[in-house]
């Protein structure tokens, strides 16, 4: 991300050690004091400082610091790294090479897609890069797979395991085998864990490369930044 701003000579900040949990796992998990606490925490440290606008690559603080956070009297315009990168692709574009030509497929994450409704920004960046073909799944845009992840998910695999007797990210991993995808494409920090994990389970999965938009615009940049 710090490459592809850098590129686009956008002036911009982390918090470093100041930065906390955003908190929306807690509660989605019922910890909701817990949340609260985390939010009001990160409240004060954006306080301390002056900006226009929070991106971040994370599903989860965007629907947080966006949907959450205002019901507790902190209010921060906040936008996804995709929304923020395709509101500008035109500029990037004259930095981007082919890289090979690859066959990709996207995996619409559920706090990106069916909670906040952002389907296209992810497409159009993909779209962007030389040499992308991309192909979609039976399962995109409002009808995704969740990864297995989110609310609480990315620690109790074996409770889903025991009630379901599936893990969503295998499922999620053969769509794409189906698909003859080179790369799966993610848009959360959640995924490519989930997903690289389950490749090792699914049959024909071994050629699959799991990566970020991020990643994948970084990688075709003509010139390091």
């Amino acid at each position: 991300m710090a490459k592809i701003l850098r590129t686009l000579d956008v002036d911009f900040a982390i918090l470093g050690p100041e930065e906390s949990s955003d908190g929306d796992s807690q509660r989605l998990a019922g910890e909701r004091g817990l949340f609260e606490m985390l939010a009001e925490k990160n409240g004060k440290v954006f306080g301390r400082y002056e900006f226009k606008e929070i991106i971040t690559n994370d599903p989860h603080a965007f629907n947080a610091i966006k949907n959450e956070y205002p019901k507790l009297g902190i209010n921060y315009p906040v936008k996804h790294f995709t929304e923020f990168v395709a509101e500008r692709i035109e500029d990037l574009k004259p930095h981007l090479k082919e890289n090979g030509e690859l066959r990709v497929t996207y995996h619409d994450p559920c706090y990106l897609g069916r909670a906040n409704e952002i389907y296209d920004e992810p497409r159009l960046l993909l779209e962007s890069i030389p040499g992308i073909e991309l192909v979609e799944m039976p399962h995109m845009r409002s009808y995704s797979l969740c990864c297995g992840g989110g609310g609480g998910g990315m620690w109790l695999d074996g409770f889903q395991w025991e009630k379901a007797h599936v893990r969503l990210s295998e499922w999620r991993i053969q769509e794409a085998v189906n698909v003859s995808a080179d790369v799966l494409a993610v848009a959360c920090p959640y995924e490519p864990p989930r997903f690289e994990d389950a490749a090792k389970m699914v049959q024909g999965a071994g050629r699959l490369a799991v990566k970020d938009i991020a990643e994948l615009l970084a990688d075709a940049l003509v010139t390091e930044v």
